[in-house]
């Protein structure tokens, strides 16, 4: 390459990055906060299985800005299941995170936002669900796969129970939740989550109602399959808005299938995954620890501002130094100008100094 063309090369890229700043604010930030709020509500309305999810951590945040207003956030968030099922109208504020004795189930999850009419609107995530290991202790109450055949036949057992107690309405099955077993005396012992409907039956056939003119509720059943007990709580259905950024419930009829004795291709599995990618213009502002396969090339953004130290040439090849390009980012306070360059160097390496601005604080554990 001629002198020439790589000086128009390079002053194309300065004035690439030039346009592109990109903010590190503080994880327990007011801006942090709501952008991860954005991404919780969001995320739990395109899951329409199983449980809703809690923030629990912010783990980063990146905001790109541009001189024409155009600023894209990228936040990744640690959520954690709670009790409350999707259908479930209760603010998932309002609901109980699942303790770890219980197997919690957590989410990892990238998202991209960009703020639109001054509101925070989501263009792409992915997730990763799994669930915590931790503190299991022996003897204790351990999940089953949602194909369990004897945890299922416990379900339509208590099921029968509760219709048997009801008048005038018969309900159906519409999903396991969770299943689990332990270990006692007489038999395994179960617990199991389910969600139900009102139901049309003729000749023991019952078909759910739409869900503008059922009841739905969730049902815990506990005990053996011979002897247990069964409590249902009732809850009306939303209908929700059109908006893809909406917080309401899912529609019942679009989203939650029927479960009988024919098993759905997610039941292999021991709890419900959050949906594990949405990403329709690929940004590539994903990062790879979230995703549930390497679908996505993460990218990461670089702010014009902040120059790499130079390898030298025994130590550092060019590829090591675009990885490790983002982390002399974030321990980069701020430049030193002429009036600090009296400041004794002991001041630039005080660990106050470089306390970390990522993660953020953990609300629950």
């Amino acid at each position: 390459m001629n002198p020439l063309t790589l000086t128009v090369v390079l002053i194309v890229l300065a004035a690439g990055y030039a346009q592109l700043n990109v903010l590190q604010p503080e994880c327990d930030s007011p801006e942090a906060e709501e952008a991860a709020l954005v991404a919780q509500d969001y995320l739990n309305a395109q899951h329409t299985h199983g449980y809703k999810y809690a923030l629990n951590r912010i783990e980063d945040i990146k905001i790109l800005t541009k001189p024409d207003g155009d600023n894209t956030y990228v936040v990744e968030v640690d959520l954690l299941e709670t009790d409350c099922h999707v259908l479930d109208p209760t603010p998932v504020a309002n609901c109980t995170v699942r303790p770890k004795v219980l197997t919690a189930v957590e989410g990892d999850c990238d998202v991209v936002l960009k703020r639109v009419g001054g509101a925070l609107a989501v263009t792409a995530f992915k997730c990763k669900t799994e669930e915590s290991t931790e503190d299991l202790c022996v003897g204790c109450p351990s999940l089953l796969p949602l194909n369990d055949t004897r945890a299922l036949d416990f379900v339509h057992a208590s099921l029968a129970t509760f219709n048997n107690i009801t008048v005038n309405v018969t309900y159906a099955l519409l999903e396991v939740g969770r299943m689990s077993t332990q270990i006692v005396s007489g038999g395994p012992r179960y617990l199991a989550e389910y969600v139900v409907a009102e139901a049309n039956c003729t000749n023991d056939a019952c078909v759910p109602l739409t869900a503008a003119m059922a009841t739905h509720g969730i049902c815990i059943a506990k005990g053996l399959s011979a002897a247990h007990t069964v409590d249902c709580k009732m809850f009306p259905i939303m209908v929700p808005p059109q908006d893809a950024n909406s917080t309401g419930a899912p529609n019942v009829s679009a989203g939650i299938h029927v479960h009988t004795h024919s098993l759905s291709r997610k039941h292999g599995l021991r709890h419900h995954k959050l949906t594990s990618l949405h990403d329709p213009h690929v940004t590539g502002l994903l990062s790879a620890e979230s995703a549930e396969s390497a679908e996505v090339v993460p990218v990461v953004a670089v702010d014009a501002s902040f120059a790499p130290v130079a390898p030298t040439a025994d130590t550092t090849s060019s590829s090591e130094v675009s990885v490790s390009l983002e982390k002399s980012v974030k321990l980069l306070k701020r430049d030193v100008s002429a009036a600090d360059a009296t400041v004794p160097n002991t001041v630039a390496t005080d660990p106050i100094l470089l306390i970390p601005r990522c993660p953020g604080r953990v609300r629950y554990f």
